[in-house]
């Protein structure tokens, strides 16, 4: 069993020429709204790659929005275990996809997460044994549960939450690029810290030393927007790794998992299947 304990985003989207330049009005090509936001993507993701039983611990809105995103993430075939904060409205975003195949991305309200010590209502116990997990937030004690399955893998966005935590991550993953991700300063170090570069791969260091690099893989078809890409490749590495392979062949089938989001509109048309 996979799966995914973080966040998710009621998104809508706006495909559009270009951004708008101050004061302009734009016309958008398409309009769709998905639930979106890593934990979301990431768990989609894993579920095209494990199949059935894949799942994802999360916290929802109690507005109409956090009903839409709970429909949406059923329908994609999740063992959905949501909590709902009372009076918490759920957390939005806007997001331009424009021609450049770029993702431009508002953020709406408070991030929600599962919190162990609040949710008890939730089936932690899913996480007792699991072959890998991804983790997108949480507090320290969702950390320590998914910290049950064989392979942890997390995004240094939850930085706090696993400094406080104290348990070793198999994989710290993020984006060379982004300052929001810096990977230094994390005690007890990951065994793995791996580091993407978009079209140019990426590179990843392991605690013992060794080190490693990969290269992009093959686009199957035309790019369209670079939306969920990011978490695409999270959810493979953590897919490939949890069903036992080394680090190269599960960085490969992570960047494949890359290729084929972005061939796709928004985050889930394009990714890779286990077909």
């Amino acid at each position: 069993m996979f799966g995914v304990v973080g966040h998710t985003e009621w998104v809508d989207f706006a495909v559009c020429e270009r951004l708008p330049a101050p004061g302009e009005i734009l016309h958008g090509r398409e309009l769709f709204s998905v639930a979106g936001g890593g934990g979301a993507v990431a768990a989609v993701q894993l579920r095209k790659l494990a199949g059935d039983g894949t799942f994802f611990l999360t916290a929802l809105g109690d507005d109409p929005a956090g009903g839409q995103a709970r429909d949406d993430l059923l329908g994609r075939g999740l063992v959905l275990e949501a909590a709902t904060p009372l009076s918490t409205p759920q957390r939005r975003a806007f997001t331009f996809l424009t021609d450049d195949h770029e993702r431009t991305i508002t953020v709406l309200g408070e991030r929600l997460v599962p919190w162990r010590r609040r949710d008890e209502e939730l089936a932690w116990e899913l996480c007792d044994g699991a072959q890998a997990i991804y983790f997108t937030g949480g507090d320290a004690a969702a950390l320590r549960a998914a910290r049950g399955a064989r392979v942890l893998v997390a995004t240094p966005r939850a930085r706090e939450v696993i400094q406080s935590a104290g348990v070793q991550l198999d994989v710290l993953v993020a984006s060379a690029s982004d300052p929001g991700e810096g990977v230094e300063g994390f005690d007890p170090p990951p065994k793995h810290v791996v580091l993407t570069a978009g079209a140019e791969g990426g590179r990843w260091t392991g605690a013992d030393g060794t080190t490693g690099r990969w290269s992009a893989a093959a686009l199957p078809g035309p790019p369209l927007d670079a939306y969920g890409c990011g978490d695409s490749f999270a959810a493979g590495l953590t897919y490939g790794l949890g069903a036992g392979m080394a680090i190269a062949p599960a960085l490969d089938l992570a960047a494949r998992c890359g290729a084929h989001c972005l061939t796709g509109r928004g985050p889930y048309a394009g990714q890779l299947t286990r077909a």
